[in-house]
Protein backbone atom coordinates (compact mmCIF):
# COMPACT_ATOMS: atom_id res chain seq x y z
CA UNK A 1 0.00 0.00 0.00
CA UNK A 2 1.52 3.27 -0.86
CA UNK A 3 0.84 6.55 1.26
CA UNK A 4 2.15 9.75 0.73
CA UNK A 5 4.10 12.33 2.43
CA UNK A 6 3.77 15.71 1.01
CA UNK A 7 5.06 15.20 -2.80
CA UNK A 8 6.65 11.57 -1.65
CA UNK A 9 5.46 8.28 -2.49
CA UNK A 10 5.56 5.90 0.53
CA UNK A 11 5.20 2.32 0.14
CA UNK A 12 4.11 0.58 3.16
CA UNK A 13 4.08 -2.93 4.52
CA UNK A 14 2.31 -4.53 7.64
CA UNK A 15 2.52 -7.39 9.67
CA UNK A 16 0.67 -10.40 9.48
CA UNK A 17 -0.67 -8.96 12.98
CA UNK A 18 -1.54 -5.50 11.37
CA UNK A 19 0.29 -3.75 13.68
CA UNK A 20 3.47 -3.34 15.31
CA UNK A 21 6.32 -0.81 15.75
CA UNK A 22 7.64 0.85 12.83
CA UNK A 23 10.53 0.77 10.55
CA UNK A 24 11.78 3.31 7.95
CA UNK A 25 13.66 1.48 5.35
CA UNK A 26 16.01 3.71 3.17
CA UNK A 27 17.36 2.44 -0.38
CA UNK A 28 20.44 2.10 -2.04
CA UNK A 29 21.18 3.81 -5.55
CA UNK A 30 19.60 0.92 -6.66
CA UNK A 31 15.52 2.40 -5.84
CA UNK A 32 12.87 0.30 -4.69
CA UNK A 33 14.16 -2.97 -6.45
CA UNK A 34 13.46 -6.42 -5.61
CA UNK A 35 15.79 -6.55 -3.23
CA UNK A 36 14.76 -4.15 -0.95
CA UNK A 37 10.94 -5.05 -1.13
CA UNK A 38 12.36 -8.29 0.15
CA UNK A 39 13.91 -6.48 2.87
CA UNK A 40 10.77 -4.98 3.46
CA UNK A 41 8.92 -8.14 3.53
CA UNK A 42 11.23 -9.84 5.93
CA UNK A 43 11.12 -6.97 8.16
CA UNK A 44 7.25 -6.86 7.94
CA UNK A 45 7.80 -11.19 8.85
CA UNK A 46 9.40 -9.51 12.25
CA UNK A 47 6.29 -7.71 13.18
CA UNK A 48 6.86 -4.16 11.92
CA UNK A 49 5.30 -1.96 9.77
CA UNK A 50 7.51 -0.95 7.28
CA UNK A 51 7.89 2.07 4.96
CA UNK A 52 10.11 3.25 2.07
CA UNK A 53 10.61 7.00 1.35
CA UNK A 54 10.79 6.69 -2.66
CA UNK A 55 14.14 9.61 -1.94
CA UNK A 56 14.48 10.17 -5.67
CA UNK A 57 11.08 11.58 -6.00
CA UNK A 58 12.14 15.08 -7.30
CA UNK A 59 14.17 14.21 -10.21
CA UNK A 60 13.97 10.73 -11.14
CA UNK A 61 10.43 9.36 -9.70
CA UNK A 62 9.88 5.32 -9.02
CA UNK A 63 13.83 5.08 -10.36
CA UNK A 64 14.87 0.96 -10.11
CA UNK A 65 18.41 0.65 -11.66
CA UNK A 66 19.42 -2.89 -12.60
CA UNK A 67 23.38 -4.45 -10.69
CA UNK A 68 25.16 -5.39 -13.79
CA UNK A 69 27.36 -2.75 -14.66
CA UNK A 70 25.59 -0.45 -16.93
CA UNK A 71 22.87 -0.28 -14.13
CA UNK A 72 25.31 0.63 -11.35
CA UNK A 73 27.00 3.26 -13.92
CA UNK A 74 23.21 5.26 -14.75
CA UNK A 75 22.05 5.02 -10.55
CA UNK A 76 25.59 6.77 -9.92
CA UNK A 77 24.91 9.29 -12.15
CA UNK A 78 21.18 9.43 -10.48
CA UNK A 79 22.11 9.60 -7.12
CA UNK A 80 24.37 12.38 -8.26
CA UNK A 81 21.25 14.89 -8.16
CA UNK A 82 20.40 13.85 -4.80
CA UNK A 83 20.06 16.90 -2.26
CA UNK A 84 21.67 14.91 1.19
CA UNK A 85 19.98 17.28 3.62
CA UNK A 86 16.68 16.87 1.69
CA UNK A 87 16.89 14.03 1.72
CA UNK A 88 17.47 13.32 5.46
CA UNK A 89 14.36 15.90 6.40
CA UNK A 90 12.54 13.19 3.86
CA UNK A 91 13.64 9.90 6.10
CA UNK A 92 12.73 11.91 9.48
CA UNK A 93 9.20 13.01 7.81
CA UNK A 94 8.72 9.62 7.02
CA UNK A 95 9.44 8.34 10.73
CA UNK A 96 7.05 11.33 11.85
CA UNK A 97 4.32 10.21 9.12
CA UNK A 98 4.49 6.77 10.75
CA UNK A 99 4.71 7.62 14.18
CA UNK A 100 0.86 8.78 13.79
CA UNK A 101 -0.39 5.62 11.59
CA UNK A 102 -2.91 4.09 14.65
CA UNK A 103 -1.22 0.72 13.31
CA UNK A 104 2.05 1.65 14.84
CA UNK A 105 2.46 0.50 18.14
CA UNK A 106 5.69 1.33 20.10
CA UNK A 107 8.68 3.69 18.53
CA UNK A 108 9.93 3.89 15.00
CA UNK A 109 13.26 2.84 13.97
CA UNK A 110 15.27 3.34 11.11
CA UNK A 111 17.44 0.95 8.86
CA UNK A 112 19.36 1.70 5.66
CA UNK A 113 21.86 0.42 2.96
CA UNK A 114 24.69 1.57 1.67
CA UNK A 115 23.41 5.22 0.37
CA UNK A 116 20.76 4.37 3.05
CA UNK A 117 23.34 3.81 5.93
CA UNK A 118 24.36 7.17 5.51
CA UNK A 119 21.25 8.58 5.26
CA UNK A 120 19.78 6.22 8.70
CA UNK A 121 22.76 7.59 10.60
CA UNK A 122 22.30 11.25 9.49
CA UNK A 123 18.54 10.69 10.44
CA UNK A 124 19.62 9.54 13.55
CA UNK A 125 21.88 12.49 14.48
CA UNK A 126 19.21 14.39 13.21
CA UNK A 127 16.09 13.61 15.20
CA UNK A 128 14.74 11.01 17.22
CA UNK A 129 14.12 7.64 16.19
CA UNK A 130 13.62 5.13 19.16
CA UNK A 131 16.69 2.71 17.61
CA UNK A 132 18.83 2.87 14.13
CA UNK A 133 20.95 0.44 11.83
CA UNK A 134 23.30 1.51 9.14
CA UNK A 135 24.87 -1.07 7.00
CA UNK A 136 27.94 0.09 5.13
CA UNK A 137 27.09 3.76 4.67
CA UNK A 138 30.16 5.28 2.93
CA UNK A 139 29.57 8.89 3.99
CA UNK A 140 29.28 7.75 7.92
CA UNK A 141 32.90 8.00 8.82
CA UNK A 142 33.20 11.10 7.13
CA UNK A 143 30.12 12.37 9.55
CA UNK A 144 31.07 10.37 12.37
CA UNK A 145 32.13 13.75 14.74
CA UNK A 146 27.90 13.93 15.24
CA UNK A 147 27.80 10.89 17.06
CA UNK A 148 27.07 12.43 20.18
CA UNK A 149 23.99 14.12 18.93
CA UNK A 150 22.68 10.28 18.48
CA UNK A 151 20.70 9.47 21.56
CA UNK A 152 18.82 6.10 20.36
CA UNK A 153 20.46 2.93 20.26
CA UNK A 154 22.91 2.40 17.26
CA UNK A 155 24.36 -0.76 15.25
CA UNK A 156 26.83 -0.06 12.43
CA UNK A 157 27.69 -2.79 9.67
CA UNK A 158 30.76 -2.83 7.48
CA UNK A 159 32.93 -4.87 5.16
CA UNK A 160 36.17 -4.77 6.17
CA UNK A 161 37.33 -5.78 2.56
CA UNK A 162 34.79 -2.58 0.81
CA UNK A 163 36.71 -0.94 -1.51
CA UNK A 164 34.10 2.02 -1.64
CA UNK A 165 34.84 2.73 2.03
CA UNK A 166 37.87 3.46 3.86
CA UNK A 167 37.88 4.40 7.26
CA UNK A 168 35.44 2.60 8.85
CA UNK A 169 37.88 2.59 11.84
CA UNK A 170 36.90 6.07 12.62
CA UNK A 171 33.50 4.15 13.14
CA UNK A 172 35.15 1.52 14.99
CA UNK A 173 37.34 4.13 17.38
CA UNK A 174 34.52 6.05 17.71
CA UNK A 175 31.83 3.53 19.40
CA UNK A 176 34.19 2.31 22.06
CA UNK A 177 33.07 3.40 25.41
CA UNK A 178 29.37 4.36 23.94
CA UNK A 179 26.58 2.06 25.60
CA UNK A 180 24.24 3.58 22.76
CA UNK A 181 26.66 2.39 19.77
CA UNK A 182 27.79 -0.87 18.66
CA UNK A 183 29.63 -2.07 14.91
CA UNK A 184 30.10 -5.36 13.42
CA UNK A 185 32.79 -5.92 10.80
CA UNK A 186 32.80 -8.48 8.28
CA UNK A 187 35.62 -9.81 6.22
CA UNK A 188 33.13 -8.53 2.84
CA UNK A 189 33.08 -6.36 0.54
CA UNK A 190 30.77 -3.37 -0.16
CA UNK A 191 27.15 -4.66 -0.26
CA UNK A 192 27.54 -7.77 0.93
CA UNK A 193 23.84 -8.02 2.00
CA UNK A 194 21.90 -7.51 -1.37
CA UNK A 195 21.82 -10.69 -3.34
CA UNK A 196 21.13 -9.22 -6.67
CA UNK A 197 24.40 -6.96 -6.82
CA UNK A 198 27.98 -8.64 -7.85
CA UNK A 199 29.45 -7.79 -4.28
CA UNK A 200 26.90 -10.98 -1.99
CA UNK A 201 28.25 -12.57 0.59
CA UNK A 202 25.84 -15.26 1.77
CA UNK A 203 27.86 -16.20 5.00
CA UNK A 204 28.36 -12.78 5.72
CA UNK A 205 24.59 -11.54 4.52
CA UNK A 206 23.61 -14.59 7.43
CA UNK A 207 25.41 -13.21 10.03
CA UNK A 208 24.86 -9.50 9.85
CA UNK A 209 21.30 -10.01 9.22
CA UNK A 210 20.82 -12.55 12.21
CA UNK A 211 22.31 -9.61 14.46
CA UNK A 212 20.51 -7.32 12.95
CA UNK A 213 17.05 -8.90 13.73
CA UNK A 214 18.49 -9.61 17.49
CA UNK A 215 19.36 -5.79 17.84
CA UNK A 216 16.12 -4.70 16.32
CA UNK A 217 14.11 -7.29 19.10
CA UNK A 218 16.30 -5.82 21.88
CA UNK A 219 15.89 -1.80 20.90
CA UNK A 220 12.58 -1.68 18.87
CA UNK A 221 10.70 -4.89 20.24
CA UNK A 222 7.45 -6.20 17.82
Amino acid sequence: MTHRVDDMPLPVWFPESGSGPGIVLIQEIFGLDGYLQGIAEKLAALGYVVAVPELFHRFQPGWVGTHDEAGIQKSMEVVGNLDFPLAVQDVVASVQYLRGLPEVTGGVGVLGFCLGGTLAYAAAAASDPDTAVSFYGSGVPDQIGTLDQVSCPILFHFGTEDSFITGYQKVVDAVQDRPNAEIHLEPAGHAFLNHLAPWYDEDAADRAWDLTAQFLARTLPA
